[in-house]
C-alpha cells in the first residue's frame, strides 16, 4: 500500500465552509494526489483511531464536514478519466467541481441531464447531500450515478454498481460510508437550453404551479415573502445555436445586478431590519425579465457571491404550493426581518435511500437568510411546517432533525443502515453530524 502521503495542510488550522458559519480545526489536513494516496490516507487515519472527514467546495451549510480527525480533500482526483461517447456512460473523479466538468463534458460533446442553479461543488458533495436542480420528469444529479468507487474505512476500494443498495445507499451517503474516490455518470448528447424569465403575480403563479411544472422541462420561482409577485424562470431544450453573451453582459447581470445590488439590499436590511419588507418589495420591482440561449450549463448556473445560510425541504409535490404559502404567511404575520427570496423547484422521484425524493415526486422549498443575521426562529418556525407535510430536508442545508425524528419520513431507513454497518462497521467516517442524524 502507498504511504499516507500528497499535499499536507498544517495541523489544527481551522476549516471553514463557504457561508463562514461552520468551522472545525482538523488534527490534519490532507490532499491525496491520487487514489491510492487516498486509500492510504485513509488507512493511516483509522490505524491511528483518527475519525475521517472528507470536504469538498465546502458549499454545504450543515456540519457533515466537520472533523477533529483526518480531514480529506479530493480536489486533486479530478477530471474525466474514462468517457464512452456511444453510451454516454463518463467515469470521474470525485473532487471535480461541476463547473469544469462541464467543460469537460463539452469538449467530449456531452452533457449532464439536470444540474442546480450553482456549479462551485464538487461532484462527490454534490451527490452526497442529494443535490438537484428542477424538472418534473428529473430526478437529483444522485439519480445519474452508474456506479462508484468507495474508499473503506480500512483503506480498502469497494465498487458498487446499479445492481444492489449498496450503491442506493452511496448515492446520498451524507459522507457516513466512505470517501467517494470516483463517480460513473450516465451522461446525455449535449444539448441547448432556451431560458426566458418572468414577473409575474404570486397567487397566480402558486395557483398554476403544477400545470407550469409539467408543461416545462426545467422550472422553477423566486417570491420574495413580502412582494406580490414571483419570478419564474422557465427552461426548454431548443434547436437553436447557443448565443453566449458577451463578456460585459454577463459581467453587468451576473456579478452587478445579481450580486452586487443584491449584497448591497441584504447588508441595508441586516443594518436597518424594519426596513426588509420595502427592501423586498423594492427588489421584487425591479426584477426583470430576461430571455437567454446557450449551451445547457450555463443556462443552469449562476455565480453567488452573495453569503447567506440556507434551509430547504422537500415535501409530496402536490402539497407545495400551499406549503411555500404558509411560509409567507408566517414571516408577514411575525413581520419576521428577512429580505432573501424564498425558492420552488420540483424533481421526480428516485430510489436513493436517503434522497429527499425517494419514491415520490417532489416540491422543494428553499428559505435563506443574509450571513450574520438571525435566522433560527425562522428556520424553526419552516420546519414545523414542512414536518406537516412529511418533509424531508437536503441534506446539505441547515435542519434540526435527528435519528429519533428521521426513520419515519424515509420508507428504507433501516436498509441505510443496514449499508452504514456493511461498507463502515468501525466508523471511521462518523462525526457529530451523522450521529446525531444516523445514531451512534
Amino acid at each position: 500500500m502507498a504511504s499516507a502521503s500528497g499535499e499536507r495542510g498544517a495541523p489544527g488550522t481551522t476549516w471553514r465552509n463557504w457561508a463562514g458559519d461552520q468551522s472545525c480545526a482538523p488534527f490534519e489536513r490532507l490532499r491525496p494526489r491520487n487514489r491510492d494516496e487516498l486509500t492510504a490516507a485513509v488507512a493511516a487515519a483509522a490505524a491511528a483511531g483518527r475519525k475521517v472527514g472528507v470536504a469538498g467546495s465546502g458549499h454545504s451549510f450543515t456540519e457533515a464536514a466537520l472533523t477533529a480527525g483526518t480531514m480529506l480533500d479530493v480536489g486533486a482526483l479530478s477530471g474525466v478519466i474514462d468517457a464512452d461517447r456511444s453510451s454516454c456512460l463518463v467515469k470521474i473523479g470525485a473532487g471535480t467541481v461541476l463547473a469544469e466538468l462541464n467543460e469537460e463534458l463539452s469538449r467530449l460533446g456531452l452533457a449532464m441531464e439536470n444540474l442546480g442553479d450553482i456549479d462551485c461543488q464538487t461532484l462527490a458533495g454534490a451527490i452526497s447531500t442529494g443535490t438537484h436542480g428542477t424538472g418534473a420528469k428529473l430526478g437529483n444529479i444522485s439519480s445519474q450515478i452508474a456506479g462508484m468507487e468507495l474508499v473503506l474505512g480500512d483503506g480498502s476500494i469497494r465498487e458498487l454498481n446499479e445492481d444492489g443498495d449498496l450503491l442506493r445507499a452511496a448515492r446520498v451517503g451524507i459522507g457516513a460510508l466512505g470517501a467517494i474516490a470516483s463517480v460513473t455518470l450516465r451522461c446525455v448528447p449535449a444539448f441547448t437550453l432556451h431560458r426566458v424569465d418572468t414577473r409575474r403575480p404570486r397567487d397566480e403563479v402558486l395557483a398554476s404551479f403544477q400545470e407550469s411544472a409539467d408543461a416545462n422541462e426545467h422550472f422553477e420561482l423566486f417570491t420574495f415573502p413580502y412582494a406580490d409577485s414571483a419570478l419564474v424562470l422557465e427552461r426548454n431544450r431548443t434547436d437553436r445555436s447557443p448565443q453566449p453573451r458577451g463578456k460585459v453582459a454577463a459581467y453587468l447581470n451576473d456579478v452587478v445586478l445579481e450580486n452586487w445590488a443584491l449584497g448591497a439590499l441584504s447588508a441595508a436590511g441586516k443594518a436597518f431590519p424594519r426596513a426588509n419588507p420595502a427592501l423586498s418589495r423594492f427588489a421584487a420591482a425591479v426584477a426583470s425579465g430576461s430571455v437567454a440561449t446557450d449551451r445547457s450549463d450555463r443556462i443552469f448556473a449562476n455565480e453567488r457571491r452573495v453569503r447567506f445560510t440556507e434551509m430547504e425541504y422537500g415535501v409530496p409535490r402536490e402539497h407545495g404550493p400551499e406549503a411555500a404559502q404558509r411560509v409567507i404567511d408566517w414571516v408577514r404575520a411575525n413581520r419576521y426581518p428577512v429580505f432573501f427570496p424564498i425558492e420552488m423547484r420540483v424533481t421526480a422521484g428516485d430510489d436513493a435511500l436517503l434522497s429527499p425524493s425517494h419514491e415520490r415526486d417532489t416540491a422543494y422549498i428553499a428559505v435563506h437568510q443574509y450571513r450574520g443575521m438571525e435566522w433560527r426562529p425562522y428556520f424553526e418556525a419552516v420546519e414545523s411546517i414542512m414536518n406537516e407535510y412529511g418533509g424531508r430536508p437536503h441534506w446539505g442545508k441547515r435542519h434540526f432533525q435527528s435519528a429519533a425524528t428521521l426513520p419515519a419520513l424515509y420508507p428504507r431507513w433501516a436498509d441505510f443502515l443496514a449499508a452504514r454497518d456493511e461498507l463502515d462497521p468501525s466508523r471511521v467516517f462518523a462525526n457529530e453530524y451523522a450521529e446525531r442524524v444516523l445514531g451512534p
